[in-house]
């Protein structure tokens, strides 16, 4: 079993002079659940290299079991500051593909046509794409093979509304998840502001935050051990 993990390249947060990338958590939760189920993991992103991480997500409020055990894990930090160039990368050597979230990916990865290829024709080849948190707002511009939008029709979570004014930056994303996934026409549901939620819909998987990052991820498995 080989997974391919999809991280944003991009750290700037809009104008506001600080810094953003990707979510620990939403990487580090679902890193360990495929290591430990005995998976290959191949880390990609836009530039290859080492990704930006948010910074928040590391500090000591942001910091799970799963956070503390990625950044002791000489292993994952290596993978980690060698990401494969996505535009390197097809669906064919990999069984299932999973994207953490983070504001980062809002700018770059919603935008790249490497990764809106990578989840058409990944979902096309019939194996499973999983998208978390900000994440799910990468698949705005994915098709269907009929052209409509990938979402249409699907139901489908991600960060929503309440939890992006909750951390003020409402005005400062590119789009809003929520609102990006209804306009395409996704069947949108939501629990409460950082409460776990995932939904399956075929052989598409998103998680509303971090917290669903981790049954994600064991979702993503279940439907691999289906398929």
């Amino acid at each position: 079993m080989k997974i391919l993990m999809v991280l944003t390249s991009h750290d700037q947060l809009g104008d506001t002079g600080r810094e953003t990338g990707f979510w620990l958590e939403e990487l580090a939760a679902p890193y360990y659940v495929f290591k430990d189920a005995g998976a290959e993991i191949v880390l990609a992103s836009p530039q290859g290299g080492r990704p930006p991480l948010d910074p928040k997500s590391s500090e000591p409020g942001s910091q799970t079991d799963a956070t503390r055990r990625f950044e002791a894990d000489s292993d994952a930090l290596s993978a980690l500051s060698n990401t494969t160039k996505l535009d390197a990368v097809t669906h064919d050597a990999f069984d299932a593909v999973f994207y953490p979230g983070g504001h980062g990916p809002l700018w770059d990865l919603a935008e790249d046509p490497a990764s809106i290829t990578l989840i058409e024709t990944t979902l096309g080849a019939g194996k499973p794409v999983a998208l978390v948190c900000h994440a799910p707002g990468v698949l705005r511009h994915a098709k269907s093979p009929d052209g409509t939008p990938l979402v249409q029709g699907k139901a489908v979570t991600g960060f929503t509304n309440s939890e992006e004014e909750a951390v003020g930056l409402t005005r400062v994303v590119p789009f809003l998840v929520e609102d990006e996934l209804r306009r395409n026409g996704g069947r949108f549901s939501k629990l409460g502001d950082w409460a776990l939620h995932v939904v399956t819909d075929g052989l598409l998987i998103t998680g509303q935050n971090p917290a669903s990052s981790g049954p994600a991820a064991e979702r993503l498995l279940e439907r691999l051990a289906n398929t």
